[in-house]
């Protein structure tokens, strides 16, 4: 047998290939020695074989083959030109190997086709990138294709992937592994709210801090397929691809977009440290890395579409006095854009609302010491629209499609599309300082077509290429466009439209399984919030924006001279801070309280240190429990201060330390009794600074 290895800090990847057909992966796990014996690592899973099967098991290799008797779902599904089904029977033909990436190469010589399976590691984030190539003779259509096939640990027994809906994102499911399929897939156009390409495989009893856990995510933005499988004889099989169905052209070439793969030994949070890494520090486009990620302003939520020049200068006057250094002015500039039923795709300035254009706003933004950003939704366009007038065949699917929003899709496939719009982008931005773009997708597709997803990519590839130092943000609807692909584009992801401080809370919380904070935008919303009807108060809003990229948005009138003070305060803390807290991971914290959401950011030298715990409801005991800390040097000794102490309530009538002074103590205690806190109402934001003596 021949066998191939890959390495990162984290993670081992070994495939083989046992005679002349396909490669499979014989060991994804935790790092092995560097001497580990190939030959065994090959020999040892080898299966027995008993009665009611096959004299051999059927290979679960990198593209499980129907032809090969294969159990399960096979990871290829075609079609000749005839519309029959075709069944590759695919033949090990050669490697490409070079010191970080391997690429084998298969052959189906009858039918004309190739099947390559990459693998490029990662040593710096720890992650290992997958991807297939199909490569057919004559034109072909394509059904089905699976990313390099992984089999799942047997030893796990459940998995978590991901569900949502809008304002409501990244909710964990937990699924307990049983025969047969659990099969999640987007067939919306777009990632999704409601089905997250990512999937974690805990060991059993790992927590965020402990045990060993498998980790994957497939990083496409339109709809993509997840199956996990067990398999009769108690193999288990895991497959992302696009979702089925989406390529409805044929053709000679077709590749899936990069799975993503992580291992940890330290719980969920050495996966999650493992993407965030990936993300921040290798993945995404920035135009100047040394630039401060800027304090945010939007408008949406104090002005909707009434958009009135004195009105918005006062509001952006308060907005940097409270410490905002970016002035985003969202939808409604545009067309006749009064609301959400008309004007999408008329990206020509409103003379109604901006006689002047938009300079004189720009140029008292840019006065007030902000930058000034501006709000597109190009993938959309209204019927009552001059470009839907003009060009009713851009418009994606069928004439009586049921709409959403009141808008329709614009076909990202047809060149004079993104032509048009590519035009009209440019204009905005050559003509205004304009150094930031909220590019929004505020409705799902008629239907899902990969096509889409490749048009919207190659029309941000343009504009960024035209204009290197703006940043985009990704929004749809909040979260409905959050992967890897399209940050692999982009600066940042509006998570949600809640601003809702409990609401995000936990979502931004569980997102940060995949995302770091410099890429997850989180404002602080108006005191009554306009998506739940909640009011909240200033402080826990303040400390929940300020635990990721942080911003406002709501009407800064409406703050009393109190909500204004901390307000400034909290902003003021965030930007003094931001250096190192944009660059910290983020760890969650394995609370003994279900009421208490708590993580902890960590400076890469571990010589600092902040803890976010917040009590989001009341504790069923009296009193907190301690709260177990993570990443911190064992050996060093960490002053602590509770650097928002003075909210501790009349009822919290104790004396503990925190309360009146600062603690000294070692990461090995931290991290083990770990920290007690003040009581607390509920809604209310610990926050703990640690420094390294």
């Amino acid at each position: 047998m021949t066998q191939w290895r890959l390495d990162t800090p984290t993670q081992t990847l070994i495939l083989g290939l046992a005679d002349d057909r396909m490669a499979a992966v014989l060991y994804w796990g935790a790092p092995l020695p560097r001497e580990e014996d190939l030959a065994q690592v090959a020999a040892a899973p080898v299966a027995d074989v008993t009665g009611g099967m096959l004299d051999e098991n059927p290979p679960l290799s990198v593209c499980p083959l129907a032809a090969r008797s294969f159990p399960g779902q096979p990871g290829i599904s075609l079609r000749g030109a005839d519309g029959r089904q075709i069944q590759p029977d695919f033949r090990f033909l050669r490697t490409e190997q070079t010191p970080d990436g391997l690429a084998l190469h298969h052959r189906d010589e009858t039918l004309g086709l190739t099947l390559t399976a990459r693998f490029v590691a990662h040593p710096q984030t720890g992650l290992i990138e997958a991807t297939t190539e199909l490569a057919s003779d004559a034109p072909v259509w394509l059904d089905w294709l699976a990313a390099p096939v992984l089999p799942a640990p047997q030893w796990a027994e459940t998995m978590i992937d991901f569900a949502g809906r809008w304002c409501g994102e990244f909710q964990p499911v937990t699924t307990r592994w049983s025969p047969g399929i659990r099969l999640r897939e987007s067939r919306t156009g777009r990632t999704g709210h409601e089905h997250f390409p990512g999937l974690y495989l805990p060991g059993r009893g790992a927590t965020n801090t402990r045990g060993p856990v498998h980790a994957l995510h497939y990083g496409w933005s339109g709809g993509h397929r997840m199956i996990a499988e067990e398999l009769p004889d108690g193999r288990r099989q895991i497959q992302f691809g696009h979702a089925a169905g989406t390529e409805t052209r044929s053709g000679t070439r077709f590749a899936t977009a990069p799975l993503f793969m992580a291992v940890s030994d330290c719980g969920l949070n050495g996966c999650a440290v493992a993407f965030q890494r990936h993300v921040r520090d290798h993945l995404v486009p920035w135009p100047d890395r040394a630039r401060p990620r800027p304090v945010h302003y939007n408008c949406w939520e104090a002005i909707y579409f009434d958009h009135d020049l004195p009105r918005l200068k006062e509001i952006a006057a308060i907005a940097a006095d409270l410490g905002a250094e970016r002035f985003v002015l969202d939808d409604g500039w545009f067309g006749r854009r009064d609301d959400d039923t008309s004007s999408l795709g008329d990206w020509r300035v409103d003379p109604r609302k901006y006689p002047n254009g938009l300079g004189p706003l720009i140029d008292h933004v840019r006065e007030l010491g902000m930058s000034f950003g501006i709000w597109f939704e190009p993938e959309m366009v209204n019927l009552d629209s001059d470009l839907a007038r003009a060009h009713p065949d851009w418009v994606l699917g069928p004439a009586d499609q049921i709409e959403g929003r009141q808008q329709r899709v614009l076909n990202m496939a047809l060149p004079q599309v993104r032509d048009h719009l590519f035009q009209a982008i440019a204009a905005i931005l050559s003509a205004h300082p304009i150094d930031y773009v909220k590019w929004d997708h505020n409705r799902v597709l008629p239907l899902p077509d990969a096509d889409q997803t490749r048009g919207t990519y190659a029309l941000l590839d343009r504009l960024r290429a035209a204009f290197p130092g703006v940043e985009f943000e990704s929004c749809a609807s909040g979260g409905g466009r959050i992967d890897f692909g399209i940050l692999s584009r982009t600066h940042r992801v509006w998570l949600s439209d809640s601003n809702d401080a409990l609401e995000r809370l936990r979502i931004q919380h569980d997102a940060a399984l995949f995302l770091p904070a410099a890429v997850t935008g989180s404002h602080v919303g108006p005191r009554h919030c306009h998506t739940s009807g909640r009011e909240i108060d200033i402080a826990f809003r303040a400390w929940v924006a300020a635990q990721r990229h942080m911003g406002f948005e709501m009407d800064p009138r409406e703050l009393t001279p109190h909500e204004a003070t901390v307000l400034r305060e909290v902003t003021a803390w965030w930007k003094a801070n931001r250096d190192w807290l944009m660059a910290a991971d983020i760890l969650r914290l394995d609370s003994p309280d279900p009421a208490v959401t708590a993580e902890i950011r960590v400076a890469r030298a571990q010589d600092r240190f902040v803890l976010f715990a917040a009590l989001a409801e009341s504790s069923a005991q009296i009193l907190p429990r301690p709260l177990q800390l993570a990443g911190l040097d064992p050996q060093a000794r960490y002053r602590l201060r509770l650097l928002n102490r003075d909210q501790a309530p009349g009822l919290s009538r104790g004396a503990p330390a925190l309360k009146s002074g600062e603690l000294t103590l070692s990461g090995q205690y931290l991290m083990n009794r770990g920290l007690t806190l003040p009581w607390a109402f509920p809604q209310t934001m610990w926050v703990i600074e640690g420094h390294k003596e």
